[in-house]
């Protein structure tokens, strides 16, 4: 998956964690090739990398004839048609021999080095999965000979997600989750770099999973964010308990298709009749006219995610959305500002209170994390809170299951005023939401105009469409809204 280009860098630790931006250079190792973020002139690992569709088709793979590879833009390299390709035509084949995952042997067969890569692997958290094939990822860029050289030699040496943003950027992106994100895996890398110190800093070359290498931050950075901006979850077996499951894949080629949620190509797997073995394919989803880019559909994710782990943002994004915590004092605060009466949130009676932990909003293992925006626009259960807590008959509200009460499509479950007070108290949390920004949309446009960094451009665009998102859900509310008291001037 393709990703734009930055500048050399390396990467050091801040006072709040980020990893930033120096122009320190990386000291110089006496082996082959350097493991951390290098200074280099060229976008690839190495100037003049091999030509991939020509490794896959030697190594046995399909890459059709009218595939090339070519520069997508901003996001780098990209598969472009060079003619028009029926739809169902297969456009990448790799056997399973290609695509480059996790060791996933039963046992060892006393290789050391082979433990040595598990040891680390169970340092990291199942969150951070991409760190595991990472490790994986690190050694075959470290071994000389490597089968997978030819696609290593062809990534990106840098990477435009946010853990290697200067920290004025990461800090200017004004959004608390996401920075609350980058700050984790920024820790995570600190700490994890001294791990990797400890458990190899006694062990025999031989048995030195990275051969030597010096292994940092930096590096632990670079790969962490080859696998989450280029790795599949596909089906296989999984790190040593042998259940079957999504395993993640690096799939060389397939992995320069670009995102696009409405994509003209698609992943097929494939196990040939009498042979077990995987075959993952890339099938023509749509036809592709000539010199259109082949795109697949990473998933139905928001920007942060799509920042984090792909180093882009997608404008419009049907699935973009904003986090809040479910607070009682900032729900209060909102209702007041909304002119509604006599709220509840801070202090709900025992029956509001069953219905809460019901909707995973109270206890010890609530989970208070709630949204706005996306398909649902609100979040079910933060829309049922609100209709529960703004409601002071138990009775009626007991009448309803919870299904009902989150659903936005059943318009009035509680009554008229009821569902009025909801709605002006979510405008009102937009309104709050909006204000945390500290700069207006049209500011940020204007310093888009100027020349500004690769960095500071994605963070300018993270924002404003966090900020369209909740404009957006505020439209749609008040549209909403109108349409209630236009029903009930209908009614009168």
């Amino acid at each position: 998956m393709s990703n734009m280009m930055g500048t050399k860098i390396m990467l050091t630790a801040t006072r709040d964690y980020c990893l930033t931006i120096t122009s320190t250079t990386t000291r110089v190792l006496t082996f082959h090739r350097r493991l951390t973020c290098s200074a280099a002139a060229t976008p690839r690992l190495v100037p003049n990398p091999p030509d991939l569709i020509k490794w896959v088709r030697k190594q046995g793979g399909f890459v059709h004839p009218s595939v090339r590879t070519a520069e997508s833009g901003p996001l780098g390299l990209g598969l472009v048609a060079v003619e028009e390709i029926p739809k169902g035509s297969e456009l990448i084949g790799l056997p399973e021999h290609i695509p480059l995952r996790f060791p996933v042997m039963e046992s060892d067969d006393g290789d050391e080095s082979y433990s040595n890569l598990i040891n680390l692997a169970r340092h990291i958290p199942e969150e951070l999965w991409a760190m595991r094939l990472g490790l994986k990822l690190l050694q075959e860029r470290a071994k000389t000979g490597s089968f997978w050289w030819p696609y290593i030699s062809n990534l990106p040496e840098t990477y435009t997600v946010p853990i290697f943003f200067s920290g004025d950027d990461i800090k200017n992106l004004q959004y608390a989750p996401l920075l609350y994100q980058v700050n984790k895996r920024c820790r995570f890398l600190l700490d994890f770099e001294k791990v990797v110190r400890r458990e190899v800093e006694d062990v025999k070359l031989q048995n030195d999973p990275f051969g030597g290498r010096d292994v940092d931050a930096s590096s632990l950075g670079w790969a962490m964010s080859a696998v989450s901006s280029r790795a599949f979850r596909l089906h296989g077996k999984a790190l040593q308990n042998g259940n079957s499951g999504d395993v993640p894949m690096m799939l060389p080629l397939i992995d320069m298709c670009n995102h696009s949620f409405n994509p003209n190509a698609e992943i097929v797997q494939e196990h040939g009749l009498g042979n077990p073995k995987m075959l993952v394919k890339v099938v023509a989803a749509t036809n592709i006219k000539e010199r259109d880019h082949m795109t697949l559909n990473y998933g139905c994710l928001n920007n942060d995610l799509f920042l984090l782990d792909y180093g882009f943002v997608v404008p419009s994004n049907p699935y973009d959305c904003i986090e809040l915590k479910y607070d009682g004092g900032l729900f209060d605060a909102a209702s007041m500002a909304a002119g509604v009466s006599n709220p509840n949130f801070s202090s709900p009676a025992p029956w509001q209170q069953q219905i809460l932990s019901k909707l995973n909003l109270e206890g010890d293992q609530a989970l208070l994390k709630v949204t706005l925006g996306g398909p649902e626009v609100v979040e079910g259960r933060l829309l049922a809170a609100l209709r529960v807590l703004l409601s002071n008959d138990a009775e009626a509200v007991q009448k309803h299951d919870l299904n009902t009460l989150k659903s936005l499509a059943i318009k009035t479950p509680l009554g008229l005023a009821n569902e009025t007070a909801v709605l002006r108290t979510l405008i009102a949390l937009c309104v709050i939401a909006l204000s945390h920004f500290p700069t207006k949309i049209m500011e940020d446009e204007t310093l888009l105009k100027k020349g500004i960094s690769t960095s500071m451009e994605l963070v300018l665009q993270f924002r404003i469409q966090k900020k369209l998102v909740i404009i957006d859900v505020m439209r749609d509310l008040t549209k909403r809204m109108k349409l209630l008291s236009s029903n009930e001037s209908l009614a009168s």
